[in-house]
């Protein structure tokens, strides 16, 4: 009977357009099954895979920071000689004085995805004479002449977001809400700004910022040291809420302004204060100040500042410059606009040697490159086609050429390229399958490449401008002696393809096949899913999250992710569908996914769960609750239940206002369709999430309770939204392992 109602299917489904390999593959190494509990111990599975890596300024050496082999979550500052390859512990983290990080710090860590202990960041001066680092709310200086570190004198408090200036000659930090500048020479301390306290903010990046726009800091240094750009932010006006923090051994209550979608945002302000005088100068950013301010950048001359504004509503964007003497007075460089809404990026690079500027924008349905002139005009458009750039990587002046990591090869890969700034064929630097991030020198394009594949951990290597590699920096080959060898031949490389959704776009998918795989048997299957925009699972890439996948394939399930319509990198058409409802189109895809896995003849297609977290978790919700008949089980992690329980910069941004769009919110909601579930759920949440709420996981609780659906539930005491800690995570696993079990195979 399944097989007759399988092929009468097969009429009806979209086509199987490609794929890349005939079978799932092992490779070469041992064959030990890899259990949950050495998913995360330590040494690190990946083997030694450095981070925060940097060319020095001159680019005579590697600096980059390594975990210890007894402890992969401790970091070391570490640094290879370019011309002879030797490599040297340069600064050891137990030099510093270890501290307990403020809350505040702790938060900002959170927003940019920073865990561990010792060294965790750290700063070349651009002469490439010294080296800063902060480190627990301590400041330490490393000068490269005399070799050593000495703490540096900035009084009491926590010091936090510290650089030092663009000339070395000053270091700059946050505290208690003030701006600090202390003078390398003199050791003089300077308070800019007095006034921060209570719900003012100087040179700090409000919630929003840190979390949705990637704009980490709140204050800009002017290229000559004149001079310090700063927000200046008034959150009187956002809902102070207090959220409880749960841990094991009590309540913590922490009061937090949190700016729900449809209420109001932080009022923003953007100064200029003079390091001679101390003078403030106000930009004029116009009479709507219900708006975004998402990226500030000096031009060269140190005498112009740049800022992008951004609506409330997000379908507009400008690129404005002010003349420092002449601040009230702005000029409109760039106007972008959006029916749906218009994307940030990093990519403003203004020109020292001719007045223009690269700008990146998705105006023609993918984001690509642009030269403008400073009057605002384009002068040419650089890269082209039906791909997307990812980022500017370098900008080589003198040969007149512009080096950026893009999809044009394969969407599922990113690679290295160059353009000429006189426009031109776009021409391939790196080679290698897989995906590519770069780091270049400050005056050459000599780059490090941080490379990975699904069958190759991360590898770091030195190479030049024409991608010629001079040397490993960490080849991090898996062979004997290696972490990961003895567990490599068990490992499997996942087949490609792709699928048609409804509306004819083009789906990525790529299916895991178990170890010791038997085309004659039939085999349950986990769909893994984010679903959300600006993430992309179907990559050909490592990733410490295809651990559980491994292990999954040992236990003899399946594994299948599809990227749906809304993910990155696939143009403007592919994401803007998902605009002012979500969970619609998302879910729908990832039916069609469900109905090409009915076709294949190895599939128990009466026993395939959906997992995932975070958007994953709602697109985990969202599938079993209206679509059943398609899910047997799911597991929800972390999950938004309802769009008005998130922020303003990134619900407002899919969802428009909820005033304005109440309808979309209800039904993008997962409330509503609680009815709808059977049975087959898990549900997971972090007890102190600060990021998805835990309210949002309790008001489905409530709602299946009030319903008498059955459910499970595993919440963790202390836990943020990303389930740190390998305590936590074997936990984690090991029940997501015999839900799993239960659900799928009735053990």
């Amino acid at each position: 009977m399944k097989k007759n109602w399988m092929s009468l299917l097969l009429a009806s489904l979209p086509l199987v357009l490609s794929s890349t390999a005939a079978q799932a593959s092992s490779l070469p190494g041992g064959t030990e099954p890899l259990t949950i509990e050495r998913m995360y111990a330590s040494p690190a599975l990946a083997g030694s895979s450095p981070r925060g890596l940097k060319l020095s300024p001159d680019g005579k050496r590697v600096t980059y920071l390594a975990g210890r082999k007894d402890n992969q979550h401790l970091y070391d500052l570490w640094q290879m000689d370019v011309a002879t390859g030797k490599q040297s512990l340069l600064i050891d983290a137990d030099k510093l004085e270890a501290g307990e990080l403020s809350d505040e710090e702790k938060a900002r860590r959170e927003r940019q995805r920073i865990y561990g202990q010792g060294i965790m960041e750290y700063f070349w001066s651009k002469d490439g004479e010294a080296i800063l680092i902060p480190a627990a709310g301590q400041l330490y200086y490393y000068s490269v002449a005399d070799n050593k570190v000495k703490l540096l004198a900035t009084g009491e408090g926590f010091a936090t977001d510290a650089r030092l200036s663009p000339k070395g000659h000053f270091v700059s930090f946050v505290r208690e809400q003030n701006l600090y500048v202390l003078d390398l020479k003199t050791q003089d301390i300077t308070a800019l700004t007095t006034d921060g306290g209570g719900a003012i903010k100087n040179a700090m990046a409000e919630f929003v910022a840190q979390e949705e726009m990637g704009r980490m800091t709140g204050y800009w240094w002017a290229p000559d040291e004149s001079a310090i750009a700063y927000t200046r932010i008034d959150e009187s006006g956002v809902e102070l809420v207090t959220r409880n923090e749960i841990y094991a051994d009590g309540i913590k209550l922490t009061e937090q302004r949190y700016p729900y979608a449809g209420e109001n945002n932080v009022k923003v302000e953007l100064g200029v204060v003079t390091l001679k005088d101390k003078q403030v100068a106000w930009v004029d950013l116009g009479k709507d100040t219900d708006i975004y301010l998402p990226r500030v950048k000096w031009l060269p001359d140190s005498k112009h500042l740049s800022y992008q504004w951004q609506s409330r509503d997000q379908q507009a964007l400008d690129l404005r410059v002010v003349a420092i003497d002449d601040i009230k007075n702005d000029k409109d460089l760039v106007k972008e606009r959006s029916e749906a809404w218009v994307n940030l990026n990093d990519d403003l690079h203004f020109l020292k040697q001719q007045k223009a500027f690269i700008w990146a924008s998705e105006r023609d349905g993918f984001n690509h490159l642009y030269l403008i002139g400073l009057d605002g005009k384009v002068i040419r458009q650089l890269t082209s086609g039906d791909w997307a750039v990812d980022a500017v990587e370098y900008i080589d002046e003198k040969a007149g050429e512009v080096y950026f990591t893009g999809r044009k090869t394969k969407v599922t890969e990113k690679q290295l390229y160059r353009v000429a700034l006189a426009g031109g064929k776009v021409e391939s630097i790196s080679q290698r399958s897989g995906m590519h991030s770069t780091v270049f020198a400050d005056n050459k394009p000599v780059y490090l490449d941080y490379f990975s594949s699904l069958s190759q951990p991360p590898q770091v290597s030195l190479h030049d401008q024409s991608g010629k590699r001079l040397a490993w920096v960490e080849q991090n080959e898996v062979k004997k002696g290696h972490p990961l060898y003895d567990y490599f031949g068990l490992w499997q490389v996942p087949e490609f393809g792709e699928l048609k959704a409804e509306d004819g776009q083009m789906l990525q998918y790529r299916l895991f096949k178990p170890t010791n795989f038997d085309a004659n048997k039939q085999y349950p299957v986990v769909v893994r899913v984010y679903g959300g925009p600006h993430a992309q699972l179907v990559v050909n890439s490592w990733s410490h999250q295809d651990y559980f996948t491994q292990h999954l394939l040992q236990q003899g399930y399946i594994v299948y992710q599809l990227d749906n319509r809304g993910s990155a990198h696939r143009g403007t058409k592919f994401e803007y569908v998902i605009y002012k409802q979500l969970g619609e189109v998302e879910v729908n895809d990832q039916k069609v996914g469900v109905d090409h896995l009915r076709t294949l003849p190895y599939v128990d297609s009466g026993n395939i769960a959906i997992y995932g977290h975070s958007y994953g978790g709602y697109m985990a919700l969202m599938s079993i609750f209206k679509a059943p008949d398609y899910f047997k089980a799911a597991i929800s992690g972390a999950p938004v239940s309802d769009w008005s329980l998130y922020d303003t910069h990134y619900t407002e941004r899919y969802m428009g206002n909820p005033t304005t769009n109440a309808e979309g919110y209800e039904a993008s909601s997962v409330l509503p369709y609680v009815g709808g579930y059977e049975s087959g759920l898990l549900m997971y949440h972090g007890m102190a999430d600060d990021n998805v709420l835990f309210e949002n996981s309790t008001r489905v609780y409530k709602a299946l309770q009030d319903e008498g659906k059955l459910f499970q539930m595993i919440d963790y005491p202390g836990s943020k939204h990303s389930m740190r800690g390998e305590k936590v995570r074997v936990h984690l696993y090991r029940s997501l392992a015999d839900f799993l079990d239960r659900e799928l195979k009735g053990n």
